[in-house]
């Protein structure tokens, strides 16, 4: 196959996903590259076909079906490459393969390090970088004892370990208690019965070869630089690569029919998450963006962040809520949210009682899909919640360092406090990008918009956009290839522009239906921000123009800077314009008929219900 970004022309990349496995056709036209065909089939890892590649080739199936195209070889007898090379024959065959995959759980691992704020957090920064769920990250200062931790290990069966401790040159005593527990747990891998499980030391360097000497006998060990080799730097990269490397030869390697799809591609299968974390890295820095994604599925959602630090420099976060999501794990949202902040964001009554019972039926059967438009905002609802705390549990961990050397105490190294930043922040956020069935295929762009506001609690003027398909994982693994093919397709095919949000935060007392702000378009007034009011407004569809957002109180913020205009060339996209004056944190109404009676006037005014 064809890797020389000149000479490709036709690419097929699929997603293997836990349930479904999604392939999209990318064809070079005369204008660019475009996704043009799309086919989906049942994923096949599970029993009783237990061959992911039965259900990738239906996927291949639907998309030559559609496209007219004959992809397949019809000398395929299941050995070997299935697909036709083109040889510049007209209509057939294709040039490239590519693959990410999710599927079995996608890639498990396991983090341990020294201090829960310091090395175990740089450890679960790298590992979910690299597209790997964090199952548990333990610490010597956990507060649990050591035979719990070595149950915990044992119970869990990661795909790897990623074993962690101490700056360069510093103590050496907790990593190398941290591989004497691990040791004793003496866990098996979830896939490969006969193998030894894959474990990474990026610990204080010092201390390497005597924790290599007590692993290396019953582990799979690769060492790698320290992440964390002063308490101001850390170092990831390494870290994520010898993941990445363990993930294809440990757990791709003996999944169920996996052996034969790597053998499809000259590419590297890539791990999903670590895909869309490629492109939305790619996106924030060809832009020079601040960007936050959020990919919200059944079991899990994934939240994805680039901000800039304190130095300018642009900074990738990921962090998986392995238990939010919309239909299997609906109801740890309920249970972490509670049932009155999801009634909260409903335009009409409901009782308690009423919402654990439609939430529990959902979960029970994962695969429906709203049949009444109550059940429609409920789920949306809960969408916001879900939104809501990942959103803080990404923030929790998306910190920056401070990178100034202090003298410090005992009690200083544990804490930590002076050297950590929070990174995220929704005033100087660009844009927001919203992906998963909830958020891509919401009956109207509005729904999708208020459901990001709202969950996110957005600030400022925020672009607001979707993932038309889900098609962020396929252009993340296109980038390692063909990074202007991806670029090309993600602006025109992927990334759906809705509009944009103005967000207001103001601290002076202020009477609710003031205006806050005036909005103009290329010099024409397009409407006002009002205190307490959610409003829409309409912009051109599809034009590059000129955004100003003018504050008529001292107190207005729209950039970090109370008082000053807020003023940009933007593309309008879908042209939709939403003006929301609730600050932030948004102000709740204490009675419950006045918190619906807002709530529907919200509605009534995006035109999401009649008057």
């Amino acid at each position: 196959m064809i890797t020389d970004p000149e000479k490709l022309n036709t690419i097929l990349v699929t997603d293997c996903g836990s349930t479904t496995t999604k392939a999209l056709l990318f064809e070079r036209r005369p204008d660019g590259w475009r996704q043009t065909f799309r086919g989906e089939a049942p994923t096949t890892v599970e029993e009783p076909v237990a061959d992911v590649t039965v259900g990738a080739l239906n996927a291949f199936q639907e998309v030559q079906e559609l496209s007219s195209r004959q992809i397949i070889s019809e000398n395929y007898a299941g050995q070997g490459t299935p697909f036709l090379i083109t040889d510049g024959a007209p209509g057939q065959g294709i040039d490239l393969y590519l693959s990410t995959s999710s599927a079995g759980g996608g890639l498990q691992m396991m983090v341990a390090g020294a201090v829960k704020t310091m090395s175990t957090e740089s450890a679960e920064r790298a590992a979910l970088g690299a597209g790997a769920i964090v199952m548990d990250a333990i610490s010597a200062d956990d507060g649990r004892e050591d035979h719990e931790r070595v149950e915990r290990i044992r119970h869990l069966r990661p795909d790897i370990v990623l074993l962690t401790g101490g700056v360069d040159g510093g103590s050496k005593v907790h990593v190398l208690e941290a591989a004497e527990i691990l040791l004793a747990a003496s866990p098996r891998p979830r896939f490969g019965e006969t193998l030894r499980l894959p474990v990474i030391y990026a610990g204080n360097s010092e201390a390497a070869e005597e924790a290599q000497e007590m692993l290396k006998a019953k582990y799979q060990l690769s060492v790698v630089s320290n992440v964390r080799p002063t308490l101001e730097s850390e170092n990831l990269e390494p870290a994520r690569k010898a993941i990445h490397d363990f993930f294809l030869s440990h757990v791709m390697s003996h999944s169920p029919g996996y052996d034969k799809l790597l053998k499809w591609s000259p590419v590297p299968v890539m791990p999903t998450p670590a895909a869309v974390g490629n492109m939305v890295q790619r996106f924030a820095e060809s832009k020079n963006l601040q960007v936050l994604c959020a990919d919200i599925g059944g079991a899990t959602t994934d939240v994805f962040s680039v901000f800039r630090d304190a130095g300018g420099q642009p900074i990738f976060n990921r962090t998986v809520s392995a238990n939010l999501g919309m239909s299997y794990s609906v109801a740890n949202v309920l249970i972490e949210a509670g049932p009155s902040k999801i009634a909260r964001w409903l335009p009409y009554q409901i009782s308690d009682s009423e919402i654990r019972d439609r939430l529990r039926n959902k979960m029970i059967r994962p695969t429906t899909i709203p049949q009444t438009i109550e059940d429609l905002w409920l789920e949306q609802a809960v969408c916001r919640e879900a939104l809501r705390l990942s959103l803080d549990h990404h923030r929790s961990l998306a910190v920056g360092l401070s990178g100034v050397r202090q003298a410090r105490g005992i009690a200083d190294i544990f804490s930590q406090k002076a050297s950590r930043y929070e990174l995220v922040d929704r005033m100087k956020l660009d844009v927001v990008v919203g992906s998963g069935g909830v958020l891509s295929h919401a009956p109207d762009r509005v729904q999708a918009a208020l459901m990001m506001i709202d969950g996110f609690a957005l600030e400022g003027v925020t672009q607001l956009t979707v993932d038309s398909i889900f098609m962020m994982p396929h252009l993340g693994v296109l980038c390692e290839v063909n990074p202007q093919a991806a670029d090309q397709i993600f602006i025109r095919d992927c990334l759906v522009k809705i509009g944009y949000a103005v967000a207001p935060v103001f601290n002076a007392k202020i009477p609710d239906g003031t205006p806050l702000a005036e909005v103009y378009y290329n010099g024409e007034r397009l409407g006002s921000v009002h205190k307490g009011r959610v409003l829409k407004a309409q912009m051109p569809m599809d034009q590059s123009g000129e955004l100003k957002v003018q504050p008529l109180h001292r107190s207005v913020n729209l950039s970090g800077e109370p008082g000053r205009e807020w003023r940009n060339t933007i593309q309008t996209g879908h042209g939709i314009l939403i003006l929301d004056g609730r600050n932030r944190p948004i102000e709740w109404a204490s009675e419950g008929s006045e918190l619906l009676r807002r709530q529907v006037e919200i509605f009534e005014n995006l035109g999401l219900v009649q008057r």
